[in-house]
């Protein structure tokens, strides 16, 4: 990687400094503006220069629903790609999904992350179950990129996109390194603390559950049938179905506020081919850590790379 940086110099007419006419122009790394005495303002831009500058698309795929999954490919031009996915009410553009692609990006490496069904620019309605059904998204994803003569290496998930990678991992049998960040390890926890303690009783009467933010207005509905699902869907027996070859690594943070680090250590009795790595302080969403995510990511990421599919066994 090579850096070379030059010097600008600009004379403004005015006295202040347009908000847009700088900043947003240069989609560099790094921006620095020294204001001289004269009035006029040097900018120092440094450029990062990579040997595989990726291009970013976006991509449309279709589900088994038919519906559109819109995504964006980070593309450095390798066969092989890692997909991102996103977790709860999330979107492909979280920046945790953002930032790792932009590492992965820099190392050659493509990279896809996408919105799930009623997520983002995704077609279809949100629904707070799904668990599986987005598995099957995961699929028709993984298909698309076969179709076009590419090879999904290595899915990665936050939060409930940790739980779909395991149980896209332990359904379809195809790609061999898993990254579980910050996943739940018993989906019928956590439930109460969205629904409220007596959500069973309401849900049974009423058939659905509306959740509200602080101003009362609501964000979204939790259906009867949509609830079950995850109550009904076991990551315990789904790890059990991994394949003996199958690699995963479990990060979580040792202080995240929503998912406690007790399930990543649950993962990690189970899942036979396990790595874990707890990152001290971490909240659900990195918030502070994002920096101490891809020097773990990568170096798994590359090692699956390097294992032929051939020396897995199922």
């Amino acid at each position: 990687m090579g850096i070379f940086a030059y010097n600008v110099t600009v004379v403004p007419q005015i006295s202040f400094f347009p908000k847009p006419l700088f900043i947003s122009e240069f989609p560099l790394p790094q921006v620095r503006i020294n204001p001289s005495r004269r009035r006029s303002i040097t900018l120092q831009v440094a450029f990062s220069m990579t040997q595989n500058p990726a291009a970013q698309k976006k991509i449309t795929v279709l589900n088994q629903h038919n519906e559109k999954l819109v995504g964006v490919l980070h593309d450095t031009g390798s066969m092989e790609i890692v997909v991102l996915c996103h977790g709860f009410r999330s979107s492909k553009d979280f920046n945790t999904m953002v930032n790792l692609a932009v590492a992965l990006e820099k190392e050659g490496i493509s990279v896809f992350r996408f919105d799930f069904p009623g997520n983002g620019e995704s077609e279809g309605s949100f629904q707070y179950g799904n668990y599986r059904r987005e598995a099957d998204d995961l699929h028709s994803v993984v298909e698309y990129f076969n179709g076009a003569n590419r090879k999904v290496t290595a899915v990665l998930g936050h939060s409930k996109g940790g739980n779909v990678v395991l149980l896209y991992a332990s359904k379809y049998h195809d790609v061999h390194t898993v990254i579980n960040l910050s996943g739940r390890y018993n989906l019928e926890k956590g439930i109460a603390e969205r629904l409220g303690k007596d959500f069973l009783e309401i849900i049974k009467k009423d058939s659905f559950i509306d959740v509200k933010n602080r101003a009362g207005n609501v964000e979204y509905r939790v259906t009867e049938e949509s609830l079950m699902d995850r109550l009904n869907t076991n990551m315990h027996d789904a790890c059990l179905q991994l394949d003996k070859g199958c690699r995963v690594l479990t990060i979580h943070g040792s202080a995240d506020e929503i998912i406690p680090v007790e399930d990543a250590l649950e993962f990690d009795k189970i899942i036979p081919n396990h790595k874990l790595h707890i990152i001290e302080g971490a909240n659900h969403c990195y918030t502070s850590h994002q920096t101490e995510l891809t020097p773990v990511i990568l170096p798994f990421i590359k090692e699956g790379l390097q294992h032929p599919a051939a020396e897995r066994g199922h």
